[in-house]
């Protein structure tokens, strides 16, 4: 993902760098420079589906919604008749709705916010309504009482007469971004967020779009900047997720190295930090501890079979071993699995496996000290 980032700085640089052309060249060059933020966002998204863990649903929708608004730009600036441009301006609008809402609730979930399971519905209900408002243009006059076509120095546009329901989506807006503010503020206070700094790019990711349209309300400019802080925001908030969310992978390493240390045989209670995390961690510090405290609570049949199973013997060959029946070892695997806290043999394995690396990386960090 950091290739990602370098070459999306690169490339965000470089359409700076064309807005800088004189007029009559920067007209030419507007649909070239949309094309390439269009380019830019699929590759990200592209990035995002393959490098974010879990395939986190609301990054994926933050990054596919500045795609698909950045296409309806593109769109709009080649468009050759004014059907054309309402379907473009249409698209573009399609992501726009759905770009704050899928925002706050990363913003939700980066800060351990918690919120009613109906909410999504909601925001996904009234994004439905301001997109249905938004693209009444050339069917209703609600949103803009008139609407016209231009190509201006080769570059197609759209001459908009603002009507009733047009403040609506500002109000949308705005009220997303009075939201996001105020779980940033509240996360702060909380200290669900790591440090001040974390809090002030989320701030940044929130405010440089809200300030970006409104400056694009008061300045007529040509060119839809917020096409570019779009991917500024979406970079924002993927790079302080990926911040905070390997501090809280650290944090539950710490937690669980301390619960391996409190049900080891050595009993050592001498402070242990780590140099490096444990590659491939899934499991609670909580699953941790009951896997250890379990362990000192089997009975000698049931560790003997415990130490088969590590040692992959076979079902046959433990039942052969220890001249036992099935149902018989079927009763002792679910006393060991209830004391241990895993529900298959497969996770017990994983489970010690886990233990066993903490383990080591304890006595190695013990034999340096």
């Amino acid at each position: 993902m950091k290739k990602i980032f370098s070459a999306a700085a690169i490339l965000l640089f470089s359409l700076f760098a064309l807005t800088g052309c004189g007029m009559g060249e920067k007209n030419v060059s507007i649909s070239i420079i949309y094309a390439s933020v269009t380019v830019l966002s699929l590759l990200l998204l592209v990035g995002c589906f393959f490098s974010v863990r879990k395939k986190r649903f609301w990054f994926i929708m933050l990054f596919s919604s500045v795609f698909v608004v950045n296409a309806g730009y593109t769109l709009l600036s080649v468009s050759s008749c004014l059907d054309t441009a309402l379907w473009a301006n249409r698209i573009s609008y399609l992501g726009s709705v759905f770009l704050p809402m899928s925002m706050l609730m990363i913003l939700l979930n980066v800060t351990d916010t918690r919120y009613k399971k109906y909410l999504p519905h909601v925001l996904f209900s009234v994004a439905g309504i301001i997109f249905l408002v938004a693209a009444s243009p050339g069917i209703l006059p609600i949103y803009y009482k008139d609407v016209s076509f231009e190509v201006v120095g080769g570059v197609s546009t759209l001459v908009k007469v603002y009507g009733p329901l047009h403040p609506l989506y500002l109000v949308y807006l705005l009220g997303y971004f009075f939201a996001m503010v105020t779980v940033i503020i509240t996360a702060r206070a909380k200290k669900t967020v790591d440090t001040a700094l974390h809090a002030v790019f989320l701030a940044a990711a929130v405010l440089v779009n809200i300030g970006v349209w409104f400056i694009e309300q008061l300045v007529n400019i040509d060119f839809e900047m917020l096409s570019v802080s779009y991917i500024i925001s979406e970079l924002f908030l993927l790079g302080v997720h990926l911040v905070m969310k390997e501090n809280q992978r650290l944090r539950m390493i710490v937690k669980q190295v301390e619960a391996v240390r409190s049900y080891s045989n050595d009993g050592s209670q001498s402070e242990i930090m780590l140099e490096k995390p444990i590659d491939g961690v899934e499991f609670s510090p909580e699953s941790v501890e009951m896997f250890m405290k379990g362990l000192s609570m089997l009975t000698p049949t049931e560790r003997e079979i415990y130490d088969a199973y590590v040692a992959r013997v076979t079902t046959k060959e433990v039942m052969s071993n220890m001249n036992i029946k099935e149902s018989t070892l079927k009763y002792h695997n679910r006393n060991i699995y209830g004391k241990l806290g895993v529900s298959t043999r497969k996770e017990l394995l994983e489970l010690h496996k886990h233990v066993k690396e903490i383990k080591e990386k304890l006595e190695n960090l013990e034999e340096n000290e």
